[in-house]
């Protein structure tokens, strides 16, 4: 009897996650193999070939796109692993002070949604209008920055992405025994030839992992390369998806052969990432205990701790201050810097004009709604199969597992394009539907969630189930009453990184969204689209207020959950 509720549970899971993900994969891979317009024709399989993939690749357009998407993701991720590399050597191996401050402020781009950062940027080095050229002319400087080029993409996806590196390369410098580094300086080997020779050979395989998922994060994002790359005609995969489902007619076949491509560029760097994690030829950690060595950079030090505050200027305090000046001021136009500080020229117009259009509102409400269903129903089911695979026995939980982690090689815009092709064509479904945005959403970060919520799972041993078991307690109320408590805070994080990512993601909300349906993120390009900057800024701040509310809320709720967990102890 318990193993036939084994195998019914297993079916069950692995039928949701069809539903979730191969089915949607297996439609825009029907939709790149024929020339079926889902709007008109609905559900119909007409002249499957290999044209469209065919005619794609043959395409100039297409080539050039996915050209430009390897320069500015490879040069965005080669900046990324300068400045992750850095910043994780600097708080692991040196005594620069404040080094907590330098690990959160390595961290806070990953909270900046890709939108927002992007909009910030376009304030700050529009090449005619930019703040920052507004004030290097003041002072009579001729140089200017912009944003609206090859170099401003590359710079600003490597800033944003380097806490991908940043994450890999600190854990690896805290576990790697510095005995090869002590050999290195006593063989006469000079602090920085050892670090370069030595200490970077050795984390190698973090290195590499990162900059790897640096890439491939790059690769899918859509909100920076059409805010900053559509006004310098510079085209890449993700905005040339898109631009061809906008075309009349839209062209979704060959929309669909795109994503295609960029599904399997993404996953074969996705598969080459988790070899690299795999492997076991550059193991460093020992069985014997160890503290890692810490350089002692002497008036150095400042230095380092100074890059760290130039970072976090570049990454937040320059763009929260454009948003902020933007958002307030009634012209951006801005004559000369003194202009900048008249209080005449401020007023909270573009709040109460964002705030007077009725979709506006009903799309925040939508995007907390998506969030809760997605955070909820996703955290759920992301627990079941974190379960299953880490602590069960039950059949099928291999294939639970492969299936579940599809999502990690598959963009946000081609979850979008694939959702689109696989509801669209079905009457009375669930395109058009608040529903289908929370279920592109749950496919697309059930990784991320997974991952999140079998850290804590593995945590526990095995023990404490065995004697709730040996007592007399089901499966279910083990989990209940042993396994759910004690990974509380874990399934906590979990679910409010999954409530964030759900509110800030725009790729998968492009295709899925109708005007009941709006969501903030889809909103906020149409602004920006539309050439309503001040508003553009305005809701900006409002989202960039509700992230950090969200983020200082969970931290209260985890803080409070330590703390709890610690009197328990200490009672």
């Amino acid at each position: 009897m318990r193993a036939l509720a084994g195998w019914l549970w297993s079916a069950a899971l692995l039928l949701i996650l069809s539903f979730l993900v191969l089915y949607p994969v297996a439609m825009l891979l029907l939709g790149a193999l024929t020339n079926t317009n889902p709007v008109v024709d609905g559900f119909g399989v007409y002249d499957i070939s290999l044209k469209n993939f065919i005619a794609v690749l043959g395409n100039p357009n297409v080539l050039l796109a996915l050209a430009n998407s390897l320069i500015v993701c490879g040069g965005g991720t080669l900046l990324a692993v300068a400045i992750g590399l850095t910043f994780s050597w600097v708080v692991v191996r040196t005594d620069t002070p404040c080094k907590r401050f330098i690990a959160a402020a390595s961290l806070i781009p990953l909270f900046v949604p890709p939108l927002v950062a992007a909009v910030a940027w376009s304030i700050l080095a529009s090449p005619k209008t930019g703040l920052l050229n507004t004030l290097l002319a003041s002072i009579g400087i001729t140089w200017r920055f912009n944003a609206y080029s090859m170099f401003g993409l590359i710079v600003i996806f490597g800033i944003y992405y380097a806490p991908y590196v940043y994450m890999f390369t600190a854990s690896a410098l805290r576990n790697m025994d510095p005995a090869l580094e002590e050999a290195a300086e006593i063989s006469g080997a000079t602090p920085i030839k050892t670090l370069f020779t030595v200490t970077f050979p050795l984390i190698a395989p973090a290195i590499i992992s990162g900059m790897l998922l640096s890439f491939v994060v790059m690769l899918g994002i859509y909100g920076i390369p059409a805010v900053l790359g559509t006004p310098a005609d510079i085209p890449v995969l993700t905005t040339y998806i898109f631009k061809l489902t906008n075309w009349s007619p839209p062209l979704y076949s060959t929309a669909a052969s795109v994503a295609i491509i960029l599904m399997i560029v993404t996953g074969f760097l996705v598969f080459l990432q988790q070899r690299v994690v795999s492997g076991r030829s550059y193991i460093t950690v020992a069985g014997k205990a160890f503290r890692p060595g810490v350089m002692r950079l002497g008036p150095w030090r400042w230095f380092t701790l100074a890059l760290a505050v130039v970072y976090l200027v570049v990454v937040v305090v320059l763009p929260t201050l454009a948003l902020i000046v933007a958002g307030f001021r009634k012209f951006l136009f801005i004559r000369s810097i003194a202009s900048l500080f008249d209080m005449k020229q401020y007023s909270l117009i573009h709040f109460e004009r964002l705030f007077d259009n009725p979709l506006a509102l009903r799309s925040i409400v939508n995007t907390m709604e998506v969030g809760c269903i997605t955070a909820v129903v996703g955290g759920i089911f992301a627990f079941a199969i974190g379960y299953t695979v880490n602590r069960t026995k039950a059949r099928g939980r291999r294939g639970i597992d492969i299936i579940s982690t599809i999502p990690v090689a598959i963009p946000g815009l081609v979850v979008g394009v694939a959702y689109l092709w696989a509801w669209i064509g079905l009457p009375g479904g669930l395109y058009g539907t608040i529903w289908i945005l929370a279920l592109a959403f749950i496919a697309r970060f059930m990784p991320d969630t997974i991952k999140a919520l079998s850290t804590s799972m593995l945590q526990i041993h095995r023990e404490l189930e065995e004697a709730a078991w040996i007592c007399g307690k089901s499966l279910l109320g083990t989990i209940r009453t042993i396994v759910l408590p004690l990974a509380r805070p874990g399934v906590i994080a979990a679910m409010t990184l999954l409530f964030i990512l759900a509110i800030r993601e725009l790729g998968s909300s492009l295709f899925l969204y109708t005007s009941n349906t709006m969501v903030m993120a889809v909103l906020l390009l149409d602004y920006y689209e539309g050439g309503n900057v001040g508003i553009t800024a305005a809701f900006s701040l409002v989202q960039t207020v509700l992230l950090a509310v969200l983020i200082g809320i969970a931290h209260l709720l985890s803080r409070g959950r330590t703390d709890s967990s610690s009197v328990g102890r200490a009672g």
